[in-house]
């Protein structure tokens, strides 16, 4: 069986960015993680200890977005799924989407957004 978890709409201050100024001045950065495991024993027993932990989670990518610094979106959600595989066993798969509204481009848009999608290894 499969369950799918979701921290949506996440938002942080950062300082990633190709330009000097980007890293030096940051801005809100909006995070989504989707995340598939399979929690049917959770289910069955209400225990805290046998499913995904999202406020451990949602700690741990605020801490990658706000005190690490990347050039590019592409890096930070590299980072940010490699973390979340890492320290969570029972995620099989996770998609990180960031959202970066301020770009420094001269175009009329409401954001860039960058998807990562990373699987557990067999």
């Amino acid at each position: 069986m499969s369950h799918r978890v979701s921290l949506k709409n996440m938002v942080f201050y950062g300082f990633h960015g190709v330009y000097e100024f980007e890293r030096e001045l940051g801005q809100r950065f909006y995070v989504d993680l989707d995340m598939k495991a399979d929690l049917s024993q959770a289910g069955k027993s209400d225990n805290l200890q046998e499913t995904v932990d999202y406020v451990s989670i949602y700690n741990q990518t605020k801490e990658i977005v706000e005190n690490h610094r990347f050039q590019i979106l592409e890096a930070l959600t590299y980072h940010i799924a490699g973390e979340v595989l890492r320290l969570h066993p029972l995620v099989e798969e996770v998609i990180v989407r960031v959202r970066k509204p301020s770009v420094p481009i001269a175009a009329a848009l409401d954001y860039v957004e960058v998807e990562s999608v990373r699987r557990r290894e067999q």
